[in-house]
């Protein structure tokens, strides 16, 4: 194709609608996940659930989230971001809508399940449409970005959940807000280009993107995955702070109810004010790493100390059970969940940073699955905890710890924060 010259400094701005886009897909996943969290009292009370089952409905959608995460890994490395992603969002709004048509927990298990597996697509293709449009310097922000769109979607969703089953029905949740997807699948199919391919992209918009030395595009076995350091560095990472996320979207409503006695009519304030903060904290993990690397400091420098910052945020969660008021609670909350998004924008630019491209997909498939796998655990945990302890504290003091030994374990797996080498890789492609 004939790129667009222009007679002007500027780098060019395509990229960042890139980015806008891939904000609205994070947010569309988390509200149409966040749904049944925020319906959860209401469905408890009228069809009569247990803390158990609940729990086992969380369970399932992450058993499939963590499988999926390894599917749509390996099938974004090979078909690209753009039919990645269209495949994912359309799995999971059909199941999603369908979501309308039960009422057991059993149910509810059968239709997360189809929605957790094209959900699990949506940080893959992500990350992948990062890389593509992305260069190293700039990554991190860009994923800080678009992560940011889960703690929109948190904000949005108990905004416009209650509203909608108030005065409508429940059912009627899940229908609208899967209407919102056939919207974004539509711009998606007619904007998403790879630069080159793109009819709006400047040449000094892809002399800016393909500033990173390029690399071969190839095929890696799981095993040679598996082998790297890296791979496990990453898997550590996901495996510890990942259920910490879990457990906010899917128990926080239930902790305010059954805390402060804050019902379906009074959720919007404390999730707008706990996801706005968290949304403070996304962009500015990857703003603090990225500005550390533009003045000169290494990935690993840069990433950890972020990483660092982002932990100690997250500790006073720990008292979060014992506050003495829903502000104070909230505040904690918040902090935390500040705390674990801008953790996670470094945390997930590890693929990127220490893969080439054509391997990123996988790595981050496999680090899906091993926080899928803890996320698991947590809910298991959770949903005992509370019907036989009927406190949050557990929970809360081991999500205030989780981060500092997240760090810890990544960093002994890879204390220099050492890319894959060119001899590995190419053994790796054999």
């Amino acid at each position: 194709m004939e790129l667009v010259s222009r007679p002007s400094t500027r780098v060019g701005r395509v990229r960042w609608i890139i980015c806008i886009l891939l904000f609205a897909a994070v947010v569309l996943s988390y509200i149409d996940r966040l749904v049944l969290s925020v319906l959860k009292p209401t469905l408890q009370a009228e069809y009569g659930w247990s803390e158990t089952g609940y729990g086992d409905v969380v369970f399932w959608f992450q058993a499939a989230y963590g499988v999926g995460f390894l599917f749509f890994g390996r099938l974004i490395d090979k078909v690209g971001a753009k039919i990645g992603y269209l495949l994912a969002m359309g799995v999971w709004t059909a199941a999603h809508m369908a979501h309308a048509l039960v009422t057991s927990t059993l149910g509810f298990t059968l239709m997360r399940i189809p929605m957790a597996l094209g959900e699990s697509g949506t940080y893959p293709a992500a990350l992948a449409a990062a890389s593509e449009w992305f260069p190293k310097k700039e990554r991190a922000l860009a994923i800080g970005i678009f992560n940011a769109g889960a703690n929109v979607g948190a904000v949005v969703t108990p905004l416009i959940v209650p509203v909608l089953a108030l005065a409508l029905s429940w059912q009627s949740a899940f229908i609208v807000t899967g209407l919102f997807n056939v919207v974004w699948i539509a711009l998606w199919v007619i904007y998403y280009r790879r630069p080159r391919e793109h009819p709006r992209v400047t040449t000094e918009e892809i002399a800016h993107i393909e500033s990173d030395p390029p690399i071969v595009q190839r095929e890696v076995p799981w095993r040679r995955l598996l082998a790297t350091r890296q791979a496990w560095a990453y898997m550590a990472g996901r495996f510890l702070i990942d259920p910490v996320w879990w457990m906010f979207l899917f128990w926080l409503p239930d902790f305010l109810h059954r805390q402060y006695g804050i019902d379906l009519k009074g959720y919007g304030p404390p999730l707008v004010a706990v996801y706005i903060i968290a949304d403070i904290g996304s962009i500015l993990g990857g703003w603090a790493s990225s500005r550390m690397l533009a003045r000169g400091a290494t990935a690993n420098r840069a990433r950890k100390l972020a990483m660092l910052g982002c932990a100690i945020v997250v500790m006073p969660v720990a008292f979060a059970a014992h506050a003495s008021s829903a502000l104070v609670a909230v505040l904690l909350i918040g902090l935390a969940c500040a705390g674990h998004q801008g953790f996670s924008a470094n945390l997930f630019s590890m693929p990127a940073d220490l893969y080439p491209r054509w391997a990123q997909g996988s790595i981050v498939g496999l680090g899906g699955f091993a926080g899928a796998l803890g996320g698991m655990l947590m809910s298991k945990y959770a949903g005992w905890v509370l019907q036989t302890v009927g406190s949050y504290t557990p929970i809360f003091v081991i999500c205030g710890g989780a981060y500092l030994l997240a760090l810890l374990v990544v960093h002994l797996i890879n204390p220099g924060y050492a890319p894959v080498s060119k001899f590995a890789l190419e053994e790796a492609a054999e």
